[in-house]
């Protein structure tokens, strides 16, 4: 598979990047096991990326398929990310990463900024701070930042700090923050200019552009500046169907048609209000209309953040 270096960082990255959020307990909730065995065929198909996060409780998965293929076998690259705001936290979760991946070296270790504006430099410095100390001791190699902001990526090109940015962007614009489609992408192509690394998130619009997989993953992967494309996968068809579009592969039908379907979310009738999800979603999808929450299809993305954060229990992504 193709591989770029992810601007000035000195990591070579595949095209394809496996995203690691959907396997997790956020949305399909597969066994630690299952999912190292899938990560693991990702792996051995010549997948050398891996993108998580804290939140996204998937360390035991990547643990899992590390231990099923002999990680020094293969030249891996992993990223991760922390809502982290202060130094002591940030630095907990660093710790938590290396411990929990049985890693010395975290390759890029993100803010994970979803929804915030570009003040996140400012309100974060103490994360940042223990991020460029974890870069100086060598246990991280690169500090990013994870965004759905246009704001922030215009802004990030200009912190030296940071090395990569992972910003969201697809064909339909959808779960765009402060600016377009368009926008982003000349965002995208300016950070890259100035030798930030840049790989992408929801090229698929979270599955609701699957009716169009192909043409949405090249529309990303065609971008100036973009070097690596994260996709979520929790199949081996989705696996299979995304290596073939990478490696420019032609899809049988039979194929796409058993990876065509859309996730949905289903907030169940036992749903309280309380609003937690509200506080979390990235694009502002959710409500709470008459004590229940409610979502905006228009704008949801099946991202997923909503669904831990329930004390209820009752949202799932399916």
């Amino acid at each position: 598979m193709k591989k770029n270096l992810l601007g000035n960082t000195g990591l070579e990255v595949t095209e394809l990047c496996f995203g690691v959020l959907p396997m997790g307990p956020n949305q399909f909730g597969l066994p630690p096991d299952e999912g190292g065995d899938l990560i693991a065929e990702g792996i051995m198909s010549g997948i050398n990326f891996l993108d998580t996060a804290q939140s996204y409780s998937t360390y035991p998965h990547i643990k899992n398929a590390l231990d099923k293929v002999g990680s020094k076998k293969y030249d891996l690259v992993i990223a991760t990310k922390s809502s982290a705001v202060t130094y002591s936290d940030m630095a907990q979760a660093v710790e938590e990463a290396r411990q929990s991946l049985d890693r010395d070296v975290i390759d890029i270790f993100h803010l994970h900024a979803a929804r915030v504006d570009s003040k996140v430099f400012e309100e974060r410095k103490g994360a940042i701070d223990c991020l460029i100390d974890c870069k100086y001791k060598g246990i991280i190699r690169a500090i990013g930042i994870s965004t759905h902001s246009v704001d922030v990526v215009r802004a990030a090109k200009n912190v030296s700090e940071i090395d990569v940015i992972f910003p969201l962007i697809n064909v339909a614009g959808l779960g765009i923050l402060h600016g377009t489609r368009d926008e982003m992408a000349q965002a995208i192509q300016e950070a890259a200019s100035k030798g930030k690394g840049v790989y992408a998130m929801k090229a698929l619009g979270g599955g609701n552009l699957l009716s169009d997989r192909e043409g949405a993953i090249n529309y990303v992967r065609s971008l100036d500046g973009v070097s690596s494309v994260a996709i979520g996968m929790v199949n081996k068809e989705e696996l299979e169907m995304n290596l073939r579009i990478f490696e420019g592969d032609q899809v049988p039908e039979d194929l796409a048609e058993k990876t065509a379907h859309s996730k949905k979310l289903i907030i169940q009738d036992f749903c309280r209000g309380c609003g937690s999800c509200v506080d979390v979603c990235p694009n502002m999808a959710m409500k709470v209309v008459n004590g229940k929450a409610v979502n905006d299809k228009e704008k949801c993305i099946l991202c997923g953040y909503c669904a831990p954060v329930c004390p209820e229990f009752a949202i799932r992504l399916v």
